[in-house]
């Protein structure tokens, strides 16, 4: 477990930078590519995400973040499914033009949102029953200090739930995920988006992501103490819990 790694870049401060520069080109065409690009099976995969934290959305009081929100997309989800007048859940990014893109879907004032590093977060220990990451986790400097930092904020059996791409385990269904990945999401995405550098970054990053099997075990050595994971569509995406 190691961290994203840019092109040409080797330090952990100068990957987040480029990262959060990069996501801050692409805010504004961020949720139609994301739709267009996965055939909006991602609406699917926070639906189901969604789903299986429940549970812990229902409880009374019960705090919930949505670490990495992007554009809020997940977090309108968890919301939705707790419901309008239950107390809100947080959302938080690193990239402020992603937030802003957030706060044009957001009725004012709704739903909290404040602009942090995943890797230090101005939050007490102990002090969340639920953190969601959805397809944010792959972009740390450090995932190990990503979990680490989940690990702090949650209270003794709260939950972390991680939505993320990962790697096909049908090797026929393999070759054409990674076929999409080296030539269709970059040409695509760089000529929709007006940023071939970021569409060329985005398939390297799920490439190089740890597979399902290395993410859960990474989840156990830094300290959760069950873990469960689940994929979807064939592999390319996986969901991952840990509980505190």
């Amino acid at each position: 477990m190691t961290g994203t790694t840019p092109p040409g870049i080797t330090e952990e401060r100068a990957a987040s930078r480029w990262v959060r520069d990069m996501f801050g080109r692409v805010a504004r065409r961020y949720d139609l590519l994301n739709h267009l690009l996965s055939f909006n099976l991602d609406r699917r995969w926070r639906s189901h995400t969604v789903e299986r934290v429940s549970s812990i959305l229902e409880i009374p009081g019960a705090r919930v973040l949505d670490l990495c929100c992007g554009t809020g997309d997940l977090l309108l989800a968890l919301q939705a499914r707790r419901g309008a007048k239950a107390s809100p859940i947080l959302g938080s990014d690193f990239c402020h033009p992603m937030l802003i893109e957030a706060r044009r879907k957001i009725a004012r004032g709704a739903i909290p949102l404040f602009e942090a590093d995943a890797l230090a977060l101005p939050l007490r220990d102990s002090s969340l029953d639920l953190v969601a990451v959805a397809f944010g986790f792959r972009n740390l400097a450090n995932y190990r200090k990503g979990l680490e930092e989940l690990l702090r904020v949650l209270k003794p059996g709260g939950v972390a739930a991680i939505l993320e791409f990962s790697q096909p385990t049908n090797r026929a269904f393999a070759r054409v995920y990674g076929f999409f990945l080296g030539r269709v999401l970059p040409w695509a995405g760089g000529l929709l988006s007006g940023s071939p550098d970021a569409y060329a970054y985005l398939p390297e990053s799920i490439r190089k992501f740890p597979g399902a099997e290395d993410l859960a075990s990474a989840l156990r050595r830094s300290g959760f103490t069950r873990v469960e994971f689940e994929r979807m569509t064939g592999g390319a995406v996986a969901l991952h819990l840990g509980w505190k």
